[in-house]
């Protein structure tokens, strides 16, 4: 699902990179083009026909450039792109996002951050995606005493917060062993459930996993002071929506972060930038992102081994010096979307994991 804006962009470089992954690796991939978001209200009149939805609900996974942009403003309620998206989610069952963020030390000098206190970087958010004030009811503009009113409802249950919790501390597990459950119970009841459930699932299920628990504006804080201390971030859907775009910020880019969103029988896995509809049809776009999203798809289907190239090729290009414009530095060339995504390929189709020059058209 393309979508809009730079989507196709990207898109069209992580099927590049997915394909070469195929021929070294010795599988194959079959895939199905459908609009979502601006894209599908233009062609068929909704963010998220029911036939696009079917066909995601068919699929093994769904890979997803972005949605939106000023064409489509004016538009409201359930007919934005955004809501397709949402939609998209729940329909889904994708109940837990996971966004990694990794800075290495070859990439901390393009972070707002002073090198030191980021690099080395390397945590996992883990954000609950189908529950929360996005999707609790009542919610909804309302006429109140004072002329109009608008509400929304945070809510969660034991189970909602308990598989979140699961996933959160299985992944720990995978890493370094540290999960930082993030909440606001000093103030919202909602919150002292989640970190009452947080608390009794680590005791019982994983007590070989550090658990500690932060407030949401402390949390902020601290991953702008000590992002490197983290490993695990567990959160509510509202917090993790603030923090993993405070934390796509350390690497200096968007571009370079991707995201799972999993727990159906189909997982929806796209980068975390949007749309940029200003630079869109230039080659001025990061792949990185989707490419790495992509990764993140094979990994989930049990071909670690295809997914590690990936992250290994993504990396090596870029530490070669090859930058797409939102990355530039003094000393690097500034590629276009697609010489990234060709590099990117060549380097996943080498048997050796040594670094050879690349001469790719855009």
């Amino acid at each position: 699902m393309p979508g809009d804006g730079v989507g196709p962009e990207v898109t069209r470089e992580a099927l590049r990179v997915l394909a070469a992954a195929g021929e070294r690796f010795g599988f194959a991939l079959a895939h199905e083009e459908f609009p979502v978001g601006g894209s599908a209200i233009d062609a068929l009149g909704a963010p998220l026909p029911e036939s696009v939805k079917t066909a995601c609900l068919a699929s093994d996974a769904v890979l997803l450039g972005a949605v939106g942009g000023p064409a489509w403003d004016a538009l409201q309620g359930d007919l934005r792109p955004e809501a397709g998206l949402l939609a998209l989610r729940k329909a889904l069952g994708a109940y837990a996002n996971l966004r990694p963020v990794a800075v290495p030390d070859f990439l901390a000098g393009a972070s707002p951050l002073r090198r030191e206190v980021v690099a080395g970087t390397d945590m996992m958010i883990v954000r609950e995606l189908t529950g929360g004030i996005y999707f609790s009811s009542p919610k909804g503009p309302v006429e109140g005493t004072g002329g109009k009113e608008a509400r929304n409802t945070m809510r969660y249950s034991e189970a909602e917060i308990a598989r979140i919790a699961q996933v959160a501390f299985t992944w720990a597990r995978r890493r370094r062993g540290r999960v930082t459950s993030v909440d606001k119970a000093n103030v919202l009841e909602v919150s002292q459930l989640w970190r009452e459930v947080v608390t009794r699932v680590r005791e019982t299920d994983y007590p070989d996993v550090e658990l500690e628990h932060l407030y949401i504006d402390n949390a902020a804080m601290q991953i702008v002071r000590r992002p490197s201390d983290f490993d695990v971030v567990v959160t509510a859907n509202l917090f993790g929506d603030i923090l993993s775009d405070l934390a796509a910020t350390l690497p200096g880019s968007l571009g370079l972060l991707p995201s799972a969103s999993v727990g159906g029988a189909t997982g929806l896995f796209e980068p975390v930038h949007g749309s940029a509809p200003d630079i869109a049809g230039q080659g001025k776009a990061n792949p990185s992102a989707a490419i790495l999203s992509a990764a993140m798809m094979l990994e989930q289907w049990g071909e670690a081994d295809a997914a590690r190239a990936i992250r290994r090729a993504v990396n090596e290009t870029l530490a070669e010096g090859a930058r797409t414009a939102d990355m530039r530095e003094p000393g690097c060339r500034v590629v276009s979307t697609g010489e990234m995504g060709a590099r990117v390929a060549s380097r996943v189709r080498q048997e050796t994991g040594r670094e050879q020059p690349v001469e790719a058209a855009a």
